[in-house]
């Protein structure tokens, strides 16, 4: 006599060899790109050790230093009063260079094998990750190492969001896209939290590990992606993905006959010679120039939203723990911990954003009403968030949820959409370089926060919150017309549903 099929046997065949496939793939990019935010993040922890106040450690016997010098125990060349300065020269190294490459990487990225530039760019950034680290290994105290390797760090990590979005825009359509990703797109918060988690286990004693490990981390999952990434479903004889739903009031809303009820539609046919001429299914599609890209109705006004709501999510990211440290007075351990918090309101943002705009169908009001509510919780942040550990706790977890969640939308389901919009006419070539403009552009303000930062700190923190403020209420500006196509959109579907709901009841 047998036994019925085991309970984890018959789970298991409840799942098609497609959706194994494409659960590994989604899985495996996650691990890749928490990968990249992990080595990125121990920067903004290890600040509180290369300046810190000396006044209460206790000198060794043999100090040559004047005892009056409170930072005395500091890094040299971090131990001068424009420290501050100087970090943000170190941050935005690294933030420019990632912003000029990011340009050209989206270029690269469509015109060569996923799996070996996206392997090149992790062992790379691997190797500049653990040369910071080494800097404490090696003496190092010349501030030209520090910014060489960040330029040449951030060089290398463009090579990580074109490709992973690309793949995974390859496996996955159109429909609950917004969800999908915003779970996946949880790996900058994972990312972040591990590498201050990391960074934080060596902090107070050999701070150079902070760095040498998550290189080494990242290095060995580029290994991993040469062996195991799959570019392609058909790579391995899976259905490609349906990235335009036929049929249902979805394809009405978006008929490109009908320019108002499109929330990103566009009467100038010259796109469709920008996305290159119909060809058969079985050719290989001719890759899109960077202005034809750019000439894709909704990018110019995501990318320069995503700008501004860039600079505020990467002010947080490399600031906070240090803006904790000073105003709250915790360890460099307590606050790099506590920053934590608003990445994992981030993961929570995200998937709520993808949720809602899958729901809606409306990409640019869900980020628009977040970036109209973070404005206001910034502001009781800065005045507020460090009256209690409670407080602390709850409004960081809900500034990271308005702040990261139209940062996450943008970067994911929107530049997939955008990278597969129907006026390319299924030429899905374009995705990485969408993707590259859109985060690029955004990354031009992820340069710019932490700079300002830097430079308005000294004059006090309230000042550099203004700032976040503004960014983020310029960032809702710029989706104002993107928004109200798609309040006509709703409004054409709710008349068609209305009048086909009377044409169906019957007469008397």
């Amino acid at each position: 006599m047998r036994s019925s099929v085991a309970p984890g046997i018959w789970l298991l065949r409840t799942f098609s060899r497609d959706s194994w496939y494409r659960g590994f793939v989604l899985l495996l990019t996650f691990l890749i790109y928490t990968c990249f935010h992990m080595s990125r993040k121990p920067i903004s922890v290890v600040k509180s050790r290369l300046h810190e106040n000396c006044s209460e450690i206790i000198q060794p016997p043999n100090a040559t230093h004047d005892p009056n010098n409170t930072t005395w125990c500091s890094w040299s060349p971090f131990d001068q009063n424009n420290y501050k300065e100087l970090l943000g020269a170190v941050d935005n190294a690294f933030l420019v260079a990632y912003a000029i490459g990011m340009f050209i990487s989206g270029i690269f990225g469509e015109r060569l094998p996923l799996r070996y530039y996206l392997t090149a760019g992790m062992l790379l950034s691997g190797l500049f990750t653990s040369l910071l680290g080494l800097a404490y290994f090696w003496n190092i105290h010349k501030l030209w190492y520090f910014v060489l390797i960040q330029i040449c760090n951030g060089l290398v990590q463009t090579t990580g969001w074109p490709s992973v979005v690309t793949c995974v825009g390859n496996w996955f359509g159109k429909g609950k896209r917004g969800f999908i990703m915003g779970i996946w797109n949880s790996h900058t918060s994972v990312g972040n939290i591990l590498g201050t988690l990391i960074a934080g286990v060596w902090v107070s004693g050999p701070w150079g590990l902070s760095f040498v490990v998550p290189g080494i981390i990242i290095a060995t999952m580029g290994v991993f992606t040469f062996l195991f990434l799959i570019e392609y479903p058909e790579d391995v004889d899976c259905a490609p993905p349906q990235h335009h739903v036929s049929g249902g009031p979805e394809e009405n809303q978006n008929n490109p006959e009908d320019p108002g009820s499109n929330p990103y539609s566009h009467q100038d046919h010259s796109l469709e010679a920008a996305a290159g001429s119909s060809k058969e299914l079985s050719a290989q599609p001719a890759a899109i120039s960077f202005w034809g890209a750019l000439r894709i109705p909704g990018v110019i006004e995501f990318s320069l939203c995503l700008l501004f709501a860039k600079l505020v999510s990467y002010t947080f990211l490399y600031w906070l723990p240090l803006y904790i440290f000073n105003v709250a007075h915790f360890s460099a351990k307590e606050a790099g911990d506590l920053s934590t918090l608003f990445d994992v309101g981030g993961i929570v943002g995200g998937i709520l954003a993808g949720l809602i705009s899958d729901y809606t169908n409306g990409r640019a009001t869900t980020c628009c009403v977040m970036l109209i509510l973070a404005a206001p919780l910034l502001f009781l942040y800065n005045h507020f968030g460090q009256s209690g550990i409670a407080t602390s706790i709850v409004m960081l977890i809900i500034c990271g949820a308005l702040v990261n969640g139209p940062y996450s939308l943008i970067t994911t389901a929107v530049s997939a959409d955008l990278g597969t919009h129907k006026s390319l006419k299924g030429n899905a070539k374009a995705l990485s370089t969408v993707t590259a403009i859109i985060d690029g552009t955004g990354s031009i303000g992820a340069a710019l926060g932490p700079l300002l930062a830097g430079l308005i700190s000294p004059t006090g923190w309230n000042n550099v919150f203004y700032m976040l403020i503004s960014a983020d209420v310029l960032a809702c500006l710029l989706l104002c017309r993107l928004v109200y196509k798609e309040i006509l959109a709703w409004k054409s579907a709710l008349n068609t549903d209305t009048g086909s709901c009377l044409a169906l009841s019957p007469t008397r």
